[in-house]
């Protein structure tokens, strides 16, 4: 707009030039740069936690899960709300493990405790592992066959294959990107979760009003449930993949840099990740209940034998994309989740026996690290083709878990307060209450259980 004629132009009625309006407008570009470097930051911290999270919801947990809702509904739905902080909480405990003393759980029990205790870990994990590696291969296969038509027995001998390779083959940085991507194939069940149009008000209702229920059936799937969530795979994995992820680092600086990285800076970050990947994977298991509470439950289908029959059960129910959605979910976690399972037991049983381990050593160097995740694939491997019924394997994985995890957090709750392995990181009071109330509540399920086998 130009200024009468009477009136001298002043500075704010004339245009501003090219470079003057890219000067004012450059603080706010720096300010828009300086949040996307702060996220792209933030997104590279996501790892083990990330990871190990996502590998909870593996297709055992899948089974479990749709279990619960096809049986009981809306009203497990609260079960995801209350196990997140206990999860977080134990699995920080093994982050900081790993991270203050560069060593997996093994490690740590193999220096300061007795034999016994270090190899009756080892066993109940390998047992544990094992049954549940033949539940996941199993329960691939058969989605697999929902998605192309093809027979099942021809997935589980290429799944083994295909995952061995990516054990054996791929570096640590490498196996850590394939697994990061795998897990965005958990929103599947966010999406069949829309598809299946739930019951909002009983959704809210299960969620915050806790139901028990004092029978058999319900006892021992809350612990399933319990046992899948918080698992004792994870533990080790956890702890193991801190401490690699540290020595990966390390491989990549200067020793001087090296010297200057403040361990209370990694353990805020460490936070920060399993912090997000506990969210995710609790997020995760409330949408695969939910999913089931509005479609198997309320058709009147309370038995789900397997993950892939009730995707099948999904299709007249809610939809042929949610049906595709939950089978495509079931191969996605099974990829994710199997490696994760194979490579705890290979990191506990090498810590436990003083092996060379890791995914950035090669098979000369660490072959017996990589010796026990074949023999872990090759004996789940044969379950899976045994024709062992699949609901004995898929839920009594998530059984034998909750049995076993009780031992395992007491273990990590003495290891993290022990001043003579973590120092002055030792547990802080939330922590070791938190860490408590997991270890006391699945000793709790885990005895209810036994008792209900005995009295009813």
């Amino acid at each position: 707009m130009e200024p009468p004629a009477d009136q001298e132009p002043t500075d704010a009625s004339l245009p501003l030039p090219r470079r003057d309006r890219r000067g004012i407008l450059r603080p706010y570009r720096e300010r828009v740069s300086r949040r996307i470097d702060r996220l792209q930051a933030r997104a590279r911290e996501l790892g083990p936690g990330l990871i190990t999270g996502a590998a909870d919801d593996d297709p055992s947990g899948i089974a479990t899960y749709s279990q619960a809702g096809a049986a009981f509904g809306y009203s497990t739905l609260w079960i995801a709300v209350i196990t997140l902080p206990l999860m977080a909480a134990v699995q920080l405990m093994c982050a900081r493990i790993g991270i203050v003393t560069r060593g997996g759980l093994a490690n740590v029990l193999r220096g300061h405790y007795p034999r016994w205790v270090l190899w009756g870990a080892c066993a109940l994990l390998v047992v544990g592992n094992t049954v549940n590696i033949a539940a996941d291969l199993g329960g691939m296969a058969a989605a697999a066959q929902l998605l192309t038509g093809l027979p099942a027995s021809w997935f589980v001998p290429a799944f083994t294959a295909l995952i061995m390779g990516l054990l054996v083959f791929a570096s640590y940085e490498k196996m850590t990107r394939v697994l990061k991507w795998l897990s965005l194939a958990l929103f599947s069940y966010v999406f069949a979760a829309v598809f299946a149009r739930p019951n909002v008000v009983a959704a809210l209702r299960g969620t915050f009003t806790p139901r028990l229920e004092w029978n058999k059936d319900y006892l021992l799937m809350l612990v399933a449930i319990l046992g899948t969530t918080i698992s004792p795979y994870l533990f080790f994995w956890q702890t193991s993949q801190n401490a690699e992820q540290d020595a990966h680092w390390r491989g990549h600086v200067k020793r001087t840099e090296r010297a200057q990285r403040a361990v209370q800076r990694e353990l805020r970050a460490a936070a920060r990740d399993v912090n997000t990947g506990m969210l995710f994977s609790n997020a995760i298991m409330f949408f695969i209940i939910l999913t089931a509470a509005a479609t198997l439950y309320r058709a009147g289908l309370h038995e789900v034998a397997t993950a892939e029959q009730a995707a099948e059960a999904l299709r007249p129910l809610a939809g042929r994309w949610a049906s595709l959605l939950f089978s495509a979910g079931i191969v996605g976690t099974g990829m994710l989740a199997v490696p994760v399972l194979a490579g705890s037991a290979a990191y506990a049983v090498a810590g436990a026996a003083s092996w060379r381990a890791g995914m950035d050593e090669n098979v000369h160097t660490a072959k017996h690290f990589y010796g026990v995740m074949a023999v872990a694939m090759a004996v789940g491997t044969t379950l899976s083709v045994a024709h062992a019924k699949p609901i004995q394997l898929l839920i009594w994985a998530a059984v034998i878990n909750g049995l076993l995890a009780p031992p395992l957090i007491l273990l990590i709750l003495a290891v993290t307060n022990n001043p003579a392995i973590m120092g002055p990181h030792r547990n802080g009071r939330t922590m070791n209450y938190l860490g408590g109330i997991a270890g006391v509540l699945m000793t709790g399920a885990a005895a209810a259980l036994v008792w209900s086998w005995i009295a009813f």
